[in-house]
């Protein structure tokens, strides 16, 4: 599996495709973060984010090979644990665009509250901050693993799919991400830090579901 990892590491950093995704991201902090921004909100804004990232960079790993090699490596190593190298290749970058995320934040943002009079502990903001874009980065890479193949293998029915789906689950109130960036918004106002450690159970176990399916689709199909 190492092997596996360090092969789709290097396709997704030889490819060059994560420059748009990892270029939006950073637009998205620069625009949306200002100097002094109360750090909560910061973070939530940070952590929303992630979601359409993590569909991006899940439909660049997971498409980033072309077939023949493709295929070369299936027969190797089976192609479950193909297609799982290429979905944990892109929670890793995700990973450390929400570790960037997080710098950023602590660089630009106040720890106050919104209306500046509530000081709020950065330690325990940050590890709220952090929970909230994990959570949006394992829902994205749920729904870039349902959304590409070997689930949607056209590209005209897998793009659509996974953007309409990663602006549904930031605004739906039952999702685990609103939820997430929502508390952190919300607690902004009185400098309250909610944790968002069910959001964050709730997407780990949606990821693997998806990943384990994805992957078992992968087997069957070839």
């Amino acid at each position: 599996m190492i092997a596996l990892l360090r092969y789709q590491a290097a396709l997704f950093a030889g490819s060059h495709r994560w420059l748009p995704p990892v270029l939006g991201y950073a637009a998205f902090l620069a625009l949306g973060i200002q100097s002094g921004a109360p750090i909560l909100d910061a973070y939530g804004w940070a952590a929303a984010g992630l979601l359409p990232i993590g569909v991006w960079l899940t439909r660049i790993c997971v498409t980033n090979e072309p077939s023949a090699a493709r295929h070369c490596a299936a027969a190797a190593a089976g192609p479950g644990r193909v297609h799982l190298a290429a979905v944990l290749t892109a929670a890793g970058a995700a990973l450390l665009l929400a570790l960037g995320g997080a710098a950023y934040v602590l660089l630009r943002s106040d720890p106050h509250s919104a209306d500046h009079r509530v000081a709020v502990p950065v330690l325990p903001a940050t590890v709220a901050g952090l929970l909230a874009a994990l959570a949006c980065v394992l829902l994205g890479i749920a729904i870039g693993a349902l959304c590409n193949r070997p689930v949607l293998r056209s590209t005209a029915s897998a793009v659509p799919a996974g953007l309409v789906a990663a602006l549904l689950l930031l605004v739906l109130g039952a999702s685990p991400a609103n939820a997430a960036v929502t508390g952190l918004v919300t607690g902004s106002a009185d400098g309250t830090i909610t944790v968002p450690w069910l959001p964050f159970a709730a997407t780990a176990l949606i990821a693997a579901a998806a990943t384990a399916a994805t992957c078992a689709l992968s087997s069957r199909r070839g």
